[in-house]
């Protein structure tokens, strides 16, 4: 067994005020909410559920987040851009991977969001076996897969990054954003059901959009390639569309590199996402991002300790937080400690 050295703390006590007034909501209660948010992000349990442990009710919390939410969630997205970029640090170019998940919420409709509920559309890169988050937006009712493509692409951009490939999964397949990423050196699935080929393929393809006119459509590199389902013992075709001039197996072999690593980061995300049943969007969206700036901080120790491990770590490190008993908020100390434990072994 290793003994950690013990922490020497100016490494990180900048991060750890930060992270405090992220969630310093305004008001008596704001120790209660705070803890009841955080704690109900790092034991993967319902908001409502672990208001009760801190004797706030439900809708007091509700009501914080409702009111103050959107400046918070501001401050936690930042400092999640400043953990990558920490990651980062002395990286001019990277590979980019953009995908959005559907969290279906059950209850009444939310306005502004998805029909199944709510839509997160974010970036990542992989770095010497980490995954950060480089940009993230919401979806809303009306947003294009163009539009949201080009908000991420400009966050990415906006903080210092050339890219130098983009990869996106099927469900981005359109011929807006053909046009859009056709500047960049891309990768992306395509419905084989959408192309209509199935057979072993590497060659030219043009969209047949019927939302498009003749001269609207797009031209590019379509690579088809075959799976053999053992059970069924039947044959699945998969389509890939770039503008690489590689080899066929190069390019799927670099779709998965690039690729497989956010959909490892959406597992991990959503590991640290708290249950609500809250409809207001503004509620979702920040128990979401706070989700997020946890996974940032998991990536910093990602290859010192698994996920499980480090969710532990934290519940075990934060025993003022989960003693109702005592609502003294010793959250930075004990973030300090941590980080740094890790930093230094």
């Amino acid at each position: 067994m290793v003994t950690p050295v013990l922490p020497h703390q100016n490494n990180v006590q900048q991060i750890g005020y930060k992270l405090l007034s992220m969630l310093n909501f305004q008001g008596e209660k704001v120790e209660k909410v705070a803890k009841t948010l955080i704690s109900a992000c790092l034991w993967n349990d319902s908001v409502e559920n672990k208001s009760r442990a801190y004797d706030v009710s439900p809708q007091t919390v509700r009501n914080y987040v409702e009111k103050q939410g959107m400046e918070v969630i501001e401050k936690l997205l930042e400092r999640a851009r400043k953990i990558s970029l920490e990651i980062l640090k002395g990286v001019k170019e990277i590979d980019l991977s953009i995908d959005w998940t559907t969290k279906t919420w059950y209850g009444k409709p939310v306005k502004g969001s998805s029909e199944k509920g709510n839509s997160w559309n974010y970036a990542t890169t992989k770095y010497k076996g980490k995954v950060p988050l480089l940009a993230f937006i919401p979806q809303v009712n009306g947003m294009t897969k163009d539009e949201i493509m080009k908000a991420l692409v400009e966050q990415v951009i906006a903080i210092g990054f050339k890219i130098r490939l983009i990869t996106l999964d099927a469900g981005f397949y359109t011929v807006d954003v053909l046009n859009f990423i056709s500047q960049f050196r891309y990768i992306i699935a395509v419905p084989a059901g959408d192309v209509k080929v199935f057979e072993e393929f590497d060659g030219d393809y043009k969209t047949n959009s019927k939302r498009h006119r003749r001269d609207e459509q797009v031209k590019f590199r379509l690579l088809v390639y075959s799976k053999e389902k053992v059970r069924r013992k039947s044959v699945v075709y998969f389509a890939r569309a770039t503008n690489l001039d590689l080899s066929k197996r190069e390019v799927l072999d670099l779709y998965n590199k690039v690729r497989g690593p956010i959909e490892t980061s959406y597992r991990n995300i959503k590991a640290f996402l708290p249950f609500t049943s809250s409809t207001k969007f503004v509620f979702r969206t920040l128990i979401f991002v706070l989700a997020l700036v946890l996974y940032s901080l998991y990536t910093i120790f990602k290859g010192e300790v698994g996920r499980e491990e480090f969710r532990l770590l934290l519940i075990l490190l934060f025993p003022d937080l989960f003693n109702p008993e005592n609502f003294t908020f010793n959250v930075i100390e004990t973030l300090i400690y941590t980080i740094d434990l890790f930093l230094r072994r």
